[in-house]
């Protein structure tokens, strides 16, 4: 066993004292100052909902009241082999990290500046990468579904394909947000996944990174008095440009809408709600449950200018979040049948809080329920009409869910 004797040792006390005393200061700065609340995270992206008795300052637990961070630092110091090399930072960082990676919850995470950085940047709803919505699932990183015509969707990836290797290193059990630092990068470079899809054996998928630009909302007039509305997440730019098309069919004979929120990831909860508003009048939309007697219950507006177009909605395999919301909400109050598959079932509720040095804490506070209580994680919404889209039908060109919807408004 290689030692150092008590007189090296006396010399780096006081040189490792005031470094703990400071690291200790910074840690209770974190813990009870908390920095200022950035909002709830859904799928990357936020909304600005607060109950400020949610965030009381708390105590720190005794098992925190230790010796041990000094030890192991001393440690360190005298004993690793490589101790001028530390990144005093790094390490620090790291320890934060591990305490929440400890929580044992795919969605929470600690994020340096740099990766706060990313997560704001993805916010904007423009971004480098692939294209893709990812999740965790048993710890392994899951598609739940290509964004537009993205690269990734080009690759032929696919709502439940998993990734379990990117540029041959191994992400399974990798926090979430670190695996997505390994996708994500500049436009115009190459990065390999390993990539299983159900019932095949995995296989290496090239993707060259592209800037993502998301137009959260297209529409068309299909069979002369229909329109076929597809909502590809909920953004900053939704309900305006929803509300461009609510203009157009006014002066229009329209029998029926489409609601199309298959492959949507969901995205800001405040955009849900207002969409949802406009079938559902006065009601509440979601229940967020924080604990059995803690709840917040969002509402919808009044209003409802939408509830006397016939409508029907399509979900699928890559729904979830803020579509499985929209999509449970209609159900639930039968406004309008959903046609498809079952849900992803993304029902859990984060909130990012920036801290003061940059970094940030992604963190799960919650689960939605539907009006009537049915919860969401996991479970997902059961369709009304259960109707696959298969690889075959998409390469017939037909969409056998769409044409139901069609059927059934006419």
């Amino acid at each position: 066993m290689i030692t150092q004797n008590n007189a090296n040792l006396n010399r780096n006390h006081k040189k490792i004292f005031i470094w703990l005393a400071l690291l200790i200061i910074f840690l209770l700065a974190v813990f009870f100052t908390g920095g200022y609340y950035y909002g709830k995270i859904s799928e990357g992206k936020i909304t600005y909902n607060f109950d400020s008795d949610l965030y009381q300052e708390t105590e720190l637990p005794d098992v925190f009241k230790n010796t041990l961070t000094r030890q192991i630092w001393n440690i360190i110091q005298t004993d690793f082999v490589d101790k001028d090399e530390i990144d005093e930072q790094k390490l620090f960082y790291g320890a934060l990290s591990g305490m929440v990676k400890a929580l044992d919850d795919p969605y929470s995470s600690f994020l340096d500046p740099y990766k706060s950085e990313d997560l704001e940047l993805s916010m904007s709803g423009e971004f480098e990468g692939i294209g893709a919505e990812i999740t965790q699932k048993d710890g392994i990183v899951t598609i739940v579904s290509p964004i537009g015509e993205s690269p990734a969707k080009l690759a032929g990836l696919k709502p439940g394909d998993k990734i379990f290797a990117v540029d041959d290193v191994d992400i399974i059990g990798m926090n979430l947000d670190e695996a997505v630092r390994l996708i994500r990068g500049e436009k115009g470079t190459t990065v390999k996944l390993l990539v299983g899809s159900e019932g095949e054996v995995a296989r290496d998928v090239e993707i060259v990174r592209a800037k993502i630009e998301m137009k959260s909302v297209e529409w068309e007039y299909i069979e002369g008095d229909l329109v076929h509305v597809h909502f590809k997440s909920f953004n900053h730019d939704t309900v305006k440009l929803f509300n461009q098309m609510i203009s157009e069919i006014q002066s229009k004979s329209i029998k029926g809408l489409i609601i199309d929120v298959r492959s949507n990831p969901g995205g800001l909860l405040t955009t849900a709600n207002d969409i949802t508003s406009l079938w559902v009048d006065n009601k509440p939309i979601v229940i967020e449950k924080y604990s059995e007697d803690r709840q917040n219950v969002n509402m919808a507006e009044k209003g409802a200018r939408l509830l006397d177009y016939p409508t029907v909605v399509l979900i699928n395999q890559g729904s979830a979040s803020g579509s499985e919301i929209f999509a449970g909400a209609l159900q639930d109050y039968e406004i309008a049948p959903v046609i498809g598959m079952q849900s992803f079932g993304k029902g859990s509720v984060q909130i990012v809080k920036k801290l003061p040095d940059g970094s940030a804490i992604k963190v799960t506070i919650g689960k939605w329920y539907t009006p009537n209580g049915r919860i969401i994680e996991e479970e997902g919404i059961t369709p009304d009409v259960e109707i696959d889209y298969t690889q075959e039908d998409l390469d017939a060109g037909i969409d056998p869910q769409l044409q139901k919807a069609i059927s059934m408004l006419k």
